[in-house]
């Protein structure tokens, strides 16, 4: 299949993709060979399986990927030593059952080296989950909090914002209020001034000796 899916990669998609990978290094195949076949797998590119693999599947499995160039490099001396025994002892007749015999405990021992490998990284994966799932979990309390801090902030700005337009509307009447004050006391004193002018220019008189009245300047 050679159609480009634009979809997110699913962790279904990075395994696959992470198995067929390990097992061509370890078989001592070439990448892109893996990358061609988790395509055909999973309907991707083998560009679009190698980016995602070099991007982000590849720092995940560093332990992995150093365990199967080991066992490659096992398997490789295994089959160099394998030819030069039989080269060796085809050429002195000495191909007996103990050579076979020995042969058969190496190949053994490499299976069990590889289920050895395997049981480790499933441990290793599995571990990595447990962290990636406690972490996850951690982040979503950390989110909850913060969604509780925000919710406490929201009622405390509500009622910052109610106390806020109350005091505005006492100053408000306040300061009606002491426009009118000021109005009052502004025509108390023009009305003073009135009444002060008009006692003075009342005329003014006394009484003398004789019992006249006479005007004071």
């Amino acid at each position: 299949m050679s159609a480009i899916r634009q979809d997110a990669w699913s962790d279904e998609d990075d395994l696959i993709l992470a198995e067929v990978t390990l097992r061509h290094i370890r078989e001592g195949s070439t990448q892109l060979s893996a990358f061609e076949e988790v395509g055909e797998r999973i309907g991707r590119t083998a560009a679009a399986c190698g980016f995602r693999w070099n991007s982000f599947v590849r720092k995940k499995y560093e332990a992995a990927i150093q365990i199967a160039k080991a066992q490659r490099q096992k398997r490789t001396q295994l089959k160099k030593h394998a030819a030069v025994s039989i080269s060796g002892s085809s050429s002195v007749g000495l191909l007996d059952g103990p050579e076979l015999s020995t042969g058969k405990i190496e190949t053994f021992t490499e299976e069990t080296l590889s289920i050895d490998a395997v049981i480790r990284f499933l441990r290793q994966w599995r571990n990595t989950y447990q962290d990636m799932n406690r972490h996850i979990k951690s982040l979503e309390k950390e989110l909850q909090d913060k969604e509780d801090e925000l919710d406490r902030l929201g009622r405390e700005n509500n009622k910052l914002n109610k106390q806020v337009n109350e005091v505005e509307t006492d100053y408000r009447v306040v300061n009606d209020d002491y426009k009118a004050l000021i109005q009052i006391m502004d025509r108390a004193r023009k009305m003073a001034f009135l009444v002060e002018g008009e006692e003075e220019e009342k005329p003014r008189f006394k009484m003398d000796a004789n019992g006249n009245l006479e005007r004071v300047e």
